[in-house]
């Protein structure tokens, strides 16, 4: 019941905080991609405070965020993931569902910042506007960060892996960062309660570019999908280890 109670304090905490930590830079934001920058920054660090000192969860960043000019093929589990990697990277740009641009102060914040929405109903149209993208050179600045399996996807659970990452990652010609997670194990897609833990997000060993498309996309979902389970271990013995110790 305690942590009931936690987590819908945390969750109602997260969402006044959103619009009030926007209003408060919107007047640098409004003239400013360094102001939005600042703004989701600042509220990506909030939420994890609120995590760590309202419902328990620490959350922890393991490896080395890219700073340069690099394709990051993440996994998705929970909003949580999405704020950690922002956090940990200078200039990560999303390629996001379309929708979240219809989205309060969220949406707003991402056409300031430059990210990139696509249609998922149309996903073919939705690679080749991509490729043409960088192929303009719309897609070169800063870390871009797609997701692989293009949903969030339950800690365990296995989904297919898109064809648009390799399509990005032979165009881009750039090395791309493969990055794990448990923190859907902590914080579900679905419901409202937080467990406490460690929320962990891992950026991996770079794959250099050229790869073959077949040898990158085993690769990258062999040593993604492997980690995550390996970090989901991880949550679920520190979790039964406590439970033991409160026993």
């Amino acid at each position: 019941m305690v942590q009931w109670i936690r987590s819908l304090t945390f969750i109602a905490a997260c969402t006044i905080a959103m619009p009030v930590v926007g209003l408060i830079f919107a007047p640098w934001a409004l003239f400013s991609m360094r102001g939005a920058y600042a703004c989701c920054k600042t509220y990506s660090r909030l939420v994890m405070w609120m995590a760590e000192h309202i419902v328990g969860m620490r959350c922890e960043v393991r490896g080395t965020p890219p700073e340069g000019d690099v394709l990051i093929a993440a996994k998705h589990q929970s909003f949580l993931d999405i704020l950690m990697i922002f956090q940990a990277i200078p200039l990560g740009k999303f390629i996001m569902k379309k929708e979240i641009l219809w989205m309060p102060v969220i949406g707003q914040y991402a056409k300031r910042m430059k990210m990139y929405a696509v249609d998922r109903g149309k996903r073919g149209a939705a690679i080749s506007k991509m490729l043409e993208d960088v192929k303009i050179g719309g897609l070169k600045a800063g870390q871009l960060i797609i997701y692989s399996q293009g949903t969030r996807v339950a800690p365990g659970v296995s989904a297919p892996y898109k064809k648009g990452t390799a399509a990005l990652y032979e165009q881009l010609g750039q090395p791309c960062v493969p990055v794990a997670t448990n923190v859907g194990y902590f914080w579900p897609r679905r419901g409202l309660y937080r467990r406490h833990g460690v929320a962990v997000v891992e950026f991996m060993e770079p794959m250099p570019p050229g790869m073959t498309r077949d040898d990158f996309m085993a690769h990258l979902e062999l040593v993604v999908e492997a980690r995550s389970d390996a970090l989901l271990k991880e949550a679920k013995d520190n979790a039964a280890d406590q439970g033991h110790r409160n026993g």
